[in-house]
């Protein structure tokens, strides 16, 4: 029998477990493959919820963790966190000599993750390469897009632009998004099948949901995190203003993230917020049974504009952070301001029905991506298209 090909997949953060975890599946079950599996960054730390415990609890053995995350949730920590993760990462790299190394989207750390294995000409996959957004993730998804040797993009239209942007095209494959396929199976399920107090605890008050809850999740925008706390505010007066039952999660590791926090923190102090209960994290599958039984998503997350666009539930997108990103009809766009998010709320409200989006794909990109990690040229050299 041949010897298996070795994916070294690198997980740094909360999202990008549920971003990938179909593939992480399809890649233990292939015949061909070994899975390498790193946890790095955030994803190992408690206050965002720890979701390497959820990764152990799935069945996955871990073959390297990275700790590199520093302390501060500002721009200077952010680049010194991702300094740490090259050094790091580059350790494991040659401790585990993958065949192919995997990297998810776009956060800072993930560009640590590009870095490392393009320097030690070792061939570099990337899962959701080419699309747009409103702040430093978009710069760093272009540029691991440019170290990447494979992309596996999650529409036709980011396809599109990782070819403009040089790629080989032979390379480039629109397998849709690893999470829609998590997406699919919840829509098998009618109404929520879970307790979110019993199973994830949290804090805060416990309201009624039967008669309906929003879902909220905002992170800072790092190229305007200096106004964090100002931008989670607004939200926060929104939400006391609908006075409706809330289930609010915890921001992620972005610089601002502290504005975030101490903005929640204060305004708990100074109001009583007897509809709003706070939860860290929750797991993939639980999270998106939470958000089809839900009125809304209220907030800036992607999950918002791939997930939500997949299962048809209504958004109200914040700010910049998610800006010219292909979406689906299920999204509202409003700015930083109360009065915008409450009467985005009642709109969404008026209406009983929902709208669905493939954009984003079909929900069988897990496998799609292990058989192409399969049979794909092992290569860490660009062909020169343009």
């Amino acid at each position: 029998m041949s010897q298996k090909r070795k994916i070294c997949v690198v997980i740094t953060a909360r999202p990008s477990y549920s971003r990938i975890k179909t593939v992480l599946t399809a890649i233990k079950a292939h015949e061909s493959l070994e899975l390498q599996l790193v946890i790095a960054a955030s994803a190992l730390l408690d206050r965002y919820g720890s979701a390497v415990n959820y990764i152990q609890k799935d069945g996955f053995e871990i073959s390297a963790k990275v700790f590199n995350v520093l302390e501060g949730e500002n721009l200077t920590a952010a680049a010194k966190t991702t300094g740490i993760g090259i050094l790091e990462l580059s350790t494991v790299f040659d401790n585990l000599k993958p065949d192919i190394v995997v990297t998810v989207a776009d956060r800072f750390e993930t560009m640590a993750t590009a870095i490392a294995a393009a320097y030690m000409n070792i061939p570099l996959a990337h899962v959701q390469g080419g699309e747009v957004t409103g702040n430093i993730d978009e710069k760093v998804r272009h540029s691991i897009t440019k170290l990447a040797d494979y992309h596996f993009t999650s529409s036709e239209n980011a396809r599109n632009r990782v070819i403009r942007l040089g790629e080989n095209p032979e390379m480039v494959f629109n397998t849709g998004c690893p999470s829609i396929d998590i997406a699919k199976k919840i829509l098998e399920h009618q109404g929520l099948t879970f307790d979110p107090y019993e199973k994830y605890g949290g804090v805060g008050s416990k309201p009624d949901l039967n008669k309906g809850y929003v879902v909220v999740m905002q992170h800072p925008v790092t190229t305007e995190y200096k106004d964090s706390r100002k931008h989670i505010e607004a939200t926060l007066n929104a939400i006391r203003q609908l006075n409706v039952p809330t289930l609010w999660f915890w921001p992620n590791v972005d610089a601002g993230a502290d504005g975030t926090s101490t903005g929640i923190r204060s305004f708990r102090e100074k109001y009583d917020m007897q509809n709003v209960h706070f939860f860290k994290n929750m797991e993939g599958d639980d999270f998106l049974n939470l958000l089809d039984s839900a009125i809304c998503l209220i907030g800036n997350s992607s999950v918002g504009i791939r997930e939500c666009s997949f299962m048809g539930v209504p958004v109200i997108n914040i700010g910049s952070r998610q800006n010219r990103r292909d979406r689906g009809t299920n999204v509202i766009d409003v700015s930083y301001d109360e009065n915008e998010i409450v009467a985005a709320v009642n709109q969404i409200s008026s209406k009983n029905e929902r709208t669905r989006s493939d954009v984003y794909g079909g929900g069988d990109a897990g496998e799609a991506i292990a058989d192409l990690l399969e049979t794909l040229p092992l290569q860490f050299h660009k062909t020169i298209t343009y």
